[in-house]
């Protein structure tokens, strides 16, 4: 079956001139529509309307994405917080140009550059130019996913998830097992945390003789059931124990080593030693979340092996030091992890949201997350994601990832690992140089964090404060708050596809510019 033939024509607008899309084979004519609307013969209604003009349409959302991307390294990387007042819902819309003129007034100036090369909040990646043409099929093709039969979904998924096993060097088996890790995709780390709390908690049943899904948590909140360990859990995690019934306090806090966020190796044998827990739990992390620091997963899944515990790891941007053969010392060991979690929207640079769940339990998976009904029974080549994930509806997440690898491969991520890491320890320097700043920590990956010398306010959270809004207000970069071993800092994460050396030297100058700033108000 042919496609609609499009043929380009020029169209005057009140506002700027626009090319005009006009369809004239299988009656998709813009103008005639149009025009029968405003002659009072509409059709259906006004999204049937809008249909007929919808190259027209892509053609104005195609614009309005151009200029923004243009615009993207001069736009205030920071939004400024802006406010929009509550508005009264019309009875009938504009259409959808309308719409788009309205987001192109109100909401499109006040967009940050989240996804440009200089900010440096949380672990933020961008989206590389073959993931968002990805993500732009992915809503023109609005396929609901997890359930095989109708879509190509299902497939697309398993195999993407088997490339990120490659990608990252672990044994990929899609039904889990010894063989292998099998997956899902997820909203993000939280919902991979999640997963991996509730496959661990099924587990642990299982150790007291309990089926936790099915007949509730019972004997498993008794003392003797089950004891977690870790020692820099993200807070992810923590909110997914709480959500899960163990409580957000309620895993036993192993010390860290000195002058680091990674855990005290020794303390974890001490505290499984003396563990009279039936079932036994460890969270580990690769990548801390304040300086990217590591734990010894190698010894601590030793140990796990020893006490018969199930090892989470906690890999949302760490894991992606698998891709570097100058990094992946820093992983080694994770391949022996239960469960592990991640994200593609950080360092893979695919659009939000994607996160990315791996275990070895596929089978503790999917009876903790089982769904059921008549309607939901499918019959496909691979199995279904439904009893995978929270979600019975699914995005395709995974064609931004697919579209992603296939287009710049593993060498295409282990070259934006790198250099991140590479500029972090750059600006790290730089920092370390620099009058009135000072490193907390040591550049061990790709997050610097570091605070203001302030005299009197150096130690005050408000001081810090005053100095990050000082950075942040100049618009030439972003950051957010830090904390280590109980000093407030400021924390610049490195992990855009588009930041080079140049980023650097426009970072630094944003921190000259800020202390300056905050000490002619001090002098006020």
């Amino acid at each position: 079956m042919c496609c609609p033939k499009l043929i380009r024509t020029p169209h005057r607008r009140s506002d700027r001139s626009l090319a005009r899309w006009r369809v004239v084979e299988r009656g998709w004519d813009a103008r005639t529509t149009q025009d029968k609307w405003n002659m009072g013969e509409k059709p259906m209604s006004r999204m049937h309307a809008d249909y007929e003009i919808l190259p027209e349409l892509l053609a104005e959302a195609r614009r309005l994405a151009v200029d923004f991307h243009a615009g993207l390294k001069d736009r205030p990387v920071g939004a400024r917080n802006p406010v929009m007042a509550p508005q009264v819902l019309p009875d009938e819309g504009g259409g959808a140009l309308s719409a788009l003129k309205q987001f192109e007034q109100t909401v499109a100036p006040q967009l940050s550059a989240s996804a440009g090369p200089r900010y440096f909040g949380f672990v933020t990646g961008g989206a590389t130019p073959a993931s968002l043409a990805a993500d732009w099929l992915v809503s023109s093709a609005d396929q609901n996913s997890p359930d095989p039969g109708d879509s190509i979904g299902p497939a697309l998924s398993h195999q993407t998830i088997a490339m990120m096993a490659d990608l990252f060097d672990l044994p990929y088996s899609q039904g889990g097992g010894k063989d292998g890790f099998g997956g899902t995709f997820t909203t993000g780390a939280i919902g991979a945390n999640y997963l991996g709390a509730a496959c661990f908690r099924e587990w642990a049943g299982r150790m007291n003789g309990l089926e936790v899904t099915r007949d509730g948590l019972g004997e498993l909140l008794q003392p003797g059931a089950v004891e977690i360990f870790s020692a820099s859990p993200h807070v992810t995690m923590v909110k997914a124990l709480g959500v899960l019934g163990f409580g957000r306090k309620g895993y036993t806090d192993i010390g860290k080593q000195p002058g680091r966020e990674a855990m005290d190796v020794a303390a974890l044998d001490r505290a499984l030693s003396n563990s009279k827990a039936r079932a036994k739990v460890v969270i580990a992390s690769a990548g801390i979340v304040s300086t990217g620091d590591f734990e010894d997963l190698t010894a601590i899944a030793d140990l796990c092996d020893r006490h018969e515990a199930w090892l989470h790891v906690d890999g949302a941007f760490g894991l992606f030091a698998r891709c570097s053969p100058r990094l992946a010392p820093l992983v080694t060991g994770v391949e022996r992890a239960d469960s592990i979690t991640t994200d593609c929207h950080k360092w893979l640079n695919v659009p939000y949201d994607c996160g990315l769940f791996f275990t070895r339990h596929i089978d503790l998976l999917e009876t903790a997350m089982l769904l059921t009904a008549p309607y939901l029974e499918m019959d496909g080549a691979v199995p279904s994601f439904i009893n995978r994930t929270m979600e019975s509806s699914q995005r395709l997440r995974s064609l931004p990832v697919w579209m992603s690898l296939h287009a710049y491969g593993r060498e295409g991520v282990r070259e934006i690992v790198e250099r991140t890491c590479t500029l972090a320890g750059e600006m790290g320097k730089r920092i370390d140089a620099l009058d009135g700043y000072e490193l907390l920590a040591p550049v061990r990956l790709n997050i610097v964090i570091f605070r203001g010398v302030l005299g009197d306010d150096a130690e005050s959270n408000a001081g810090q404060k005053a100095l990050l809004d000082a950075i942040n207000a100049t618009g030439k970069v972003y950051v957010t708050p830090g904390l280590l071993h109980g000093k407030s800092g400021i924390r610049a994460a490195f992990s855009n596809w588009m930041t080079g050396p140049e980023d650097v030297e426009i970072f630094a100058d944003a921190l000259t510019e800020a202390r300056a700033a905050v000490a002619s108000e001090g002098e006020a």
